[in-house]
């Protein structure tokens, strides 16, 4: 089959946030979207092959062919649709961190389903349902990919129909404070330390607090502190990260709602008013043994967009 010639030469700019997941009790389920953001253009052409150019964070590390993450992506979903990929030329410019637990994986993959929707646009259309769905085939599970797409506070859930979600929006007072290390935490490892089964009374209380974590996000930020409490999956990890696990038990003595930031080892500092943000960057900049940045970030409401830009003959 042969590459629709309304593709040829149309450019799409796709903008993907940053996310969080879990956010303490909600491990696989709850994800937050962030106001970092990784930025893409993509121009469709006749001639077959790919050129990726990539600028910022992973600049001379990620690949820059076929096997790109990105392109991966959108062939991705080319395949689900049965069309064959046109030539791509790819300029990223990537501010998420990689291998910080801030879903830059996840963006990458959502980046390059938007670019194919924006590129397929008029000859196919890919609704929230079907983005979703193949978001979720590359990344395994929803928690990031879901605010990446849709943006604001989600919940994921998957059904034998496929991956579901909810997106609610955030109290205006949340204020997200991110520290981001020097060092990387691999996914697979993160998951690795975790145990196949856990004490029913653990179980329980994670239940207990993802429940009061929706009412504190989006209601109550008062009550963040208690409802970012966890036992099913930080303490499990803390060994593979203990600057970040000596960091987060200084931040919740002090009383700040501080979680592992998705699979790490950058922590998450959910704080209930901006100026709270000020005095927990001053305690982590006093106590910390390693360097840590400080990224004062905004909710992002919007999630991933893209625009279409047709040929110039074609305007």
């Amino acid at each position: 089959m042969s590459v629709p010639s309304a593709m040829a030469g149309r450019s799409v700019t796709v903008q993907v946030p940053a996310t969080s997941a879990n956010l303490g009790p909600g491990f696989d389920t709850l994800g937050l979207a962030l106001a970092l953001y990784d930025t893409l253009h993509v121009t469709a052409r006749d001639e077959p092959g790919v050129h990726v150019e990539v600028h910022g964070i992973g600049e001379g590390e990620v690949p820059t062919d076929e096997s790109n993450l990105v392109v991966r992506a959108i062939a991705h979903t080319f395949d689900a649709f049965d069309l064959p990929l046109p030539g791509l030329d790819l300029v990223a410019h990537n501010s998420i961190p990689h291998g910080r637990g801030l879903g830059s994986s996840g963006a990458a993959i959502v980046s390059g389903i938007m670019a194919a929707k924006g590129l397929l646009e008029g000859i196919v259309e890919i609704d929230s349902e079907k983005l979703l769905a193949l978001a979720t085939d590359m990344e395994g599970h929803p928690d990031n990919v879901a605010p990446a797409l849709f943006g604001g506070l989600t919940i994921a859930w998957t059904t034998p129909e496929g991956p579901k979600h909810k997106k609610l929006i955030v109290h205006r007072g949340v204020s997200p404070l991110v520290f981001v290390p020097e060092h990387v935490m691999s996914t697979a490892l993160a998951r690795s330390l975790q145990p196949e089964s856990v004490p029913h009374e653990d179980a329980v209380f994670n239940v207990s607090r993802s429940a009061l974590l929706i009412a504190a996000l989006i209601q109550s930020p008062e009550l963040l502190l208690a409802a970012t409490e966890d036992k099913l999956h930080q303490s499990y990890r803390a060994a593979a990260m203990p600057e970040t696990n000596k960091l987060i038990t200084l931040l919740r003595e002090q009383g700040f709602a501080a979680v592992v930031s998705g699979a790490g080892p950058s922590l998450l500092v959910l704080a209930s008013d901006p100026g709270q943000r000020l005095v927990a960057a001053d305690l982590v900049a006093r106590e910390s043994d390693t360097p840590w940045q400080a990224l004062m970030l905004a909710v992002d409401f919007q999630g991933a967009s893209v625009s279409v830009t047709e040929p110039a003959a074609l305007v």
